[in-house]
């Protein structure tokens, strides 16, 4: 069966909406929780995700935020922390490692960090028995593919295209799909611009999708209560993870 991956910012709009919102995405069938960390210049992301990071500042997010949120839902659902590198080292990487392990997460994701840096770290993350997911482009050349993936843990993340978050531009993926299992097992996830409408032609030949930016673009809608909120991200997931299995 297909994974599907769900990205929500941690904290948004606080912190109990994020634990009730994670809890209801595992009933729709979501398999794993990338928890957003708010950072100021999310790079990697579009503006929908940047306005909710922008959102978290301002409501006064703090990392003890996340913190206390997978201490209530890693048991439940398997969890990892999504954030830009100056949000671990600053904390500490091998501080936040420990709490990390402590709060029952499984590892990074942390798309700002080049996997050369990543050979730093790599020895602290064994030790806590964290993952650090691996990146991969169609912009890859087949080499780097290979010594990217060859020693990936949890999942690999697979993108879509060259640029930000929540946009609609796609690629031909068949042939770093066939690169990237040729050299790995570890399951491979497409994320970047998939939503409701393009999930299941996007999961062809992988082993799962991410969404982010049609989650939290609900996030952001005030016209809804938080409970509407909740039941609608839900529904959408509940369709994505039937429609990429069917």
């Amino acid at each position: 069966m297909k994974k599907l991956v769900a990205y929500i910012t941690a904290g948004y709009p606080d912190k109990n909406f994020s634990i009730d919102l994670a809890l209801a995405l595992k009933e729709a069938g979501v398999d794993i929780l990338e928890l957003g960390i708010a950072f100021s210049d999310p790079v990697a992301d579009g503006p929908i995700i940047e306005e909710a990071n922008l959102r978290s500042l301002k409501n006064g997010f703090k990392m003890q935020n996340i913190f206390d949120i997978s201490n209530e839902i890693s048991d439940k659902i398997d969890t990892y922390w999504m954030g830009y590198f100056n949000s671990f080292y600053h904390k500490g990487i091998e501080s936040i490692s420990e709490i990390a392990k402590k709060s029952g997460v499984k590892g990074f994701i942390i798309p700002d960090l080049p996997y050369e840096e990543t050979l730093i770290y790599n020895s602290v993350f064994t030790k806590e028995n964290l993952s650090l997911i691996s990146f991969v482009a169609p912009t890859d050349a087949e080499a780097r593919i290979k010594t990217v993936v060859k020693s990936s843990k949890g999942f690999i993340y697979l993108v879509v295209y060259a640029g930000i978050t929540g946009s609609g531009a796609s690629e031909d993926l068949s042939q770093i799909i066939k690169q990237v299992k040729r050299y790995s097992e570890t399951p491979l996830y497409v994320g970047f611009g998939v939503n409701e409408k393009t999930a299941k032609d996007k999961s062809r030949g992988v082993d799962g999708v991410i969404i982010g930016s049609a989650f939290v673009k609900i996030l952001l809608d005030d016209t809804l209560t938080s409970s509407e909120k909740i039941q609608k991200i839900s529904h959408i997931a509940k369709n994505i993870k039937e429609a990429i299995n069917s």
